[in-house]
């Protein structure tokens, strides 16, 4: 199973400037990156009429809209999926990957937490770290929120490097 460690904080703390300072450090450090963005609101892909749009109401379960560049899975669901299935579909290709949000989820957490936005979020299970712009009273890992390169330590020491162990034993 792919390592999947999770960006958690409250709305404007700085949970997509992280990922996106984390992923050129890890990847000039060899790894492949894949991220996995949770959103509270429905996401249209898929107008009405589009032949993708007439596929799903044929009756497929999932299709996927492919260009020279990108693709895009549709697959209408009755209930949100769990993280591990989510990180299933994008396959195993990756050394880690990084979601922004997921807060319930039971996967790793490093929480963003800047003091001007609000306090510490409580009740984060399975928290690792905390990268912060203030010192917090916590028994998890702390960073400042520009140690860019000892959060991908920790990473790549604590959570990749197991996955490229376990693959060459």
């Amino acid at each position: 199973m792919l390592p999947i460690i999770s960006i958690v904080g409250e709305s404007k703390s700085g949970k997509t400037t992280l990922i996106e300072k984390l992923i050129p450090e890890l990847k000039s450090r060899g790894f492949k990156v894949a991220t996995i963005k949770h959103s509270i609101h429905s996401l249209s892909f898929d107008k009405e009429g589009k032949d993708s749009w007439r596929h799903i109401q044929a009756g497929s379960v999932a299709t996927a809209v492919v260009s020279p560049k990108q693709v895009v899975l549709i697959k209408p669901l009755s209930e949100e999926p769990d993280l591990n299935e989510i990180a299933r579909l994008l396959g195993d290709d990756y050394d880690i990957v990084l979601t922004e949000g997921f807060k319930q989820s039971q996967v790793p957490k490093i929480e963003v937490h800047r003091k001007a936005a609000s306090p510490p979020l409580s009740h984060v299970n399975n928290l690792i770290a905390i990268a912060s712009d203030e010192p917090l009273e916590t028994d998890a890992r702390q960073f400042s929120l520009n140690d860019i390169k000892g959060i991908a330590d920790f990473l790549e020491n604590g959570f990749i490097k197991i996955k490229k162990r376990s693959a060459s034993c």
